[in-house]
C-alpha cells in the first residue's frame, strides 16, 4: 500500500510551515513520528489561539 501522494503533500507542507524544517528532514520521518508532530503542531495551534 503507498501513502496518498496529497496527504502527503499536506503533512510536509504543515510540517515545512511551523517547524521551517527542510524538505528531506520531513521525508526521512516515519509515518507515525510525522504524524506526531503534526498533532503536536494542531495542539500548538489550539493554545496559541486560545482553544
Amino acid at each position: 500500500m503507498t501513502y496518498a501522494t496529497e496527504r502527503l503533500y499536506e503533512e510536509v507542507a504543515y510540517v515545512a510551515y511551523h517547524f521551517h524544517w527542510p524538505l528531506d528532514s520531513i521525508l526521512d520521518l516515519e509515518h507515525p513520528e510525522r504524524l506526531r508532530y503534526l498533532a503536536q503542531i494542531g495542539r500548538l495551534n489550539a493554545l496559541a489561539e486560545g482553544r
